[in-house]
């Protein structure tokens, strides 16, 4: 059949996904929507209490302190795993020798859970502290460069494996055309490969600015937002809300509800400026 005859079935088939859609998400979160304007410890007993929730939110200062911890960690982790992402596919895109080799190991960490590398690095960042009688749970701030230090190790690799791909998209013939006409590294750099790489850009940037704001597991097992939930990242945070404190389940559904609109329209806000550099091929 001709795509002009399988038009008419296109809702038919579409039907089944969207069914999915829909009670995977739609109804769950206009559901969540509503729980957070009430109180309640199960679906079944909420009571309507208005803006309540969302005021008792803002008047948390855990809550104030995981929304700034968190912003500070994904704007770092942001530009230090798309720079090193970069970089190194630049690198690994030059010919040298044990190239797939290297593309393998540098990929490997992204392989590993998120719970079971929060442990082990646990257990290495404890192990270089305590030779200095520290821990990671100390201070706040080496949780912070702790969760940055594992975030790159793991995301770098799968980072870099987009960009090698973008890198080897761009015409050979524009690079030697910049080369004759004089132009520098840096310029070929900064003129021809990175705005023909803009869509790999757009992919890694939405990449890591979403699972820096939604980053949880590792979260609990390096920190668990020790000391004193300093250390917590705002996912942390509202799981904490939700189940660690009674009578709180609707402040913890209103943080949800906020954490999704805040990363619902930063992901939105990223992919309208970076599409809009992206070269037409």
């Amino acid at each position: 059949m001709s795509k002009k005859e399988l038009r008419p079935y296109f809702f038919l088939f579409a039907l089944p996904t969207f069914i999915c859609f829909m009670i995977g998400f739609v109804i769950p979160f206009g559901l969540g929507i509503y729980l957070s304007f009430c109180k309640f410890t199960t679906v079944r007993d909420a009571v309507p209490v208005g803006l309540k929730n969302y005021q008792d939110m803002f008047k948390d200062p855990e809550f104030i302190h995981a929304l700034w911890y968190t912003a500070i960690f994904a704007v770092i982790s942001v530009i230090t795993i798309n720079f090193f992402g970069f970089a190194i596919a630049m690198l690994l895109t030059k010919g040298i020798r044990g190239t797939n080799l290297f593309r393998t190991v540098f990929f490997m960490p992204n392989l590993i859970g998120g719970i079971v590398l929060g442990y082990i690095w646990q257990l290495i960042f404890n192990g270089i502290l305590s030779h200095f009688d520290l821990t990671l749970t100390y201070s706040e701030v080496y949780g912070f460069w702790g969760l940055i230090i594992l975030m790159n190790w793991q995301q770098i690799g799968y980072m870099m494996i987009i960009y090698i791909a973008g890198i080897q998209n761009v015409p050979p013939e524009l690079i030697e055309a910049a080369k004759i006409d004089g132009a520098t590294g840096r310029q070929v750099l900064g003129h021809v490969i990175l705005p023909m790489v803009m869509p790999s850009i757009t992919i890694c940037t939405f990449l890591t600015l979403t699972n820096s704001f939604k980053l949880f597991d590792q979260n609990l097992a390096l920190t668990n937002g020790l000391p004193g939930n300093r250390s917590e990242l705002l996912a942390l945070n509202i799981y904490n809300t939700f189940y660690g404190r009674v009578g709180f389940e609707g402040v913890g559904q209103a943080k949800a509800v906020v954490f999704s609109i805040i990363v619902g329209a930063l992901a939105i806000v990223q992919l309208v400026m970076t599409h809009r550099k992206e070269v037409q091929q």
